[in-house]
């Protein structure tokens, strides 16, 4: 059982997750929680067990000098609360929790279990997992981000896809699926990242989804030098693009596709949310909030599943750009079905919110690249689980 004494009582706790590595392509996942947590100073409250779900000859631990003393770093995942003071511009508080950590190695289901567990003991009423994939898309068009549920009932109230992936997943959607079993609501939105510029980090894809939260929650996001850092990105990107004309090329046929696929949603919706969104930004009264620790244990079983075994300095220009003739080479699929975006190349199934159209990357290893992999399950167009 998870005992959090001390931690107070929660109000209307969102769980915001994200995990490095196969369903995090370009770090814009994980860089989003890492936004909330910094802007929000949130305080760490629980840490999971790195012996239990990690293999370290993968995601190795870290030797570091603290005042002449010598300190290890373990790979693992964190758990922190942060309090809103005014989350949605009039005055009234509320908490997330914040879930950051890697991919685990091993025993995915006591894995979800465990987090889930926190989350009961918490009083969370939604669960909602980030992660970014690698797709067809051209930096230079808004970020697609889709946002899927297994939730026929939230997919209808809060405009989402329901999700029809089949195919390898990552714990987005292995953690989706636990919450499904524990009758606890969850989505997942996915960012897609342009797979010719994967390397992290992608802050265009991190305020994308950092948005896409905003209206999912009807917060109100400190966004601090994010959106600089993004068209500082963008500009690199263009510039890197424009010394290769086969590359220059390519992303010109991106864009055709894209603009001829979206001229028909191009309307009130869009416009709609993106005025919300200033409108909860232009109060200046508001500020980005409190922080504080908080939780509650009430001392009610954290067993869900089934199985319950086993227990930001701105960012440096792209440094490679895949050419064209390696990007066909790639495998894509469509995100729509799969609950997670997906390639824009292919009109067929599309894979979920963790199953990747292009191979997964390791954040973990050292000097390991950024592979397809990130982009699990889908690509940008569809969303997963």
């Amino acid at each position: 059982m998870i005992e959090l004494d001390g931690v107070p009582e929660l109000i209307d706790p969102v769980m915001v997750a994200a995990f490095e590595g196969w369903n995090d392509a370009g770090d814009a996942a994980s860089a989003a929680v890492a936004h909330l947590d910094r802007e929000w100073k949130g305080e760490v409250f629980a840490a999971l067990d790195a012996e239990d779900y990690y293999d370290f000859q993968v995601n190795r631990p870290t030797v570091w000098l603290d005042g002449g003393v010598r300190k290890i770093t373990w790979p693992t995942t964190r758990l922190s609360v942060v309090r809103i003071a005014d989350a949605n511009g009039k005055g009234k508080p509320r908490d997330l929790v914040l879930v950051r950590g890697i991919e685990p190695s091993m025993r995915w289901r006591s894995f979800c279990n465990e987090i889930l567990g926190f989350a009961h003991e918490l009083g969370v009423e939604m669960l909602v997992v980030l992660g970014a994939l690698l797709g067809d898309t051209p930096h230079t068009r808004p970020v697609p981000v889709s946002g899927v549920t297994s939730d026929p009932d939230l997919a209808r109230t809060m405009d989402l896809e329901e999700t029809r992936y089949e195919g390898p997943t990552g714990i987005v959607g292995i953690l989706q699926e636990a919450c499904t079993h524990a009758g606890v609501p969850a989505v997942s939105l996915w960012a897609a990242v342009p797979h010719y510029v994967s390397q992290p980090p992608n802050p265009k894809a991190t305020l994308a989804l950092l948005n896409r939260l905003e209206d999912l929650l009807g917060l109100r996001i400190p966004l601090g030098e994010l959106s600089e850092d993004a068209r500082a990105w963008q500009l690199g990107v263009d510039q890197l693009a424009a010394e290769d004309s086969e590359v220059a090329e390519y992303v010109q046929s991106l864009e055709e596709a894209r603009d001829t696929a979206e001229l028909p949603e191009a309307s009130g919706e869009a416009i709609a949310r993106e005025f919300e969104r200033y409108l909860r930004r232009r109060d200046p009264q508001a500020g980005p909030g409190l922080a504080t620790e908080g939780g509650l244990a009430d001392g009610r079983d954290g067993s869900y599943l089934r199985d319950t075994a086993s227990g930001r300095t701105r960012p440096p220009k792209p440094a490679h750009m895949e050419p064209k003739e390696a990007k066909e080479s790639k495998e894509s699929k469509d995100p729509k079905d799969s609950g997670e975006p997906a390639d824009s190349r292919d009109s067929g199934d599309s894979p979920e919110p963790g199953a990747p159209s292009r191979e997964p990357r390791d954040s973990r290893e050292s000097g390991g690249s950024a592979d397809a992999k990130g982009a699990e399950e889908g690509s940008p167009d569809d969303s997963e689980e």
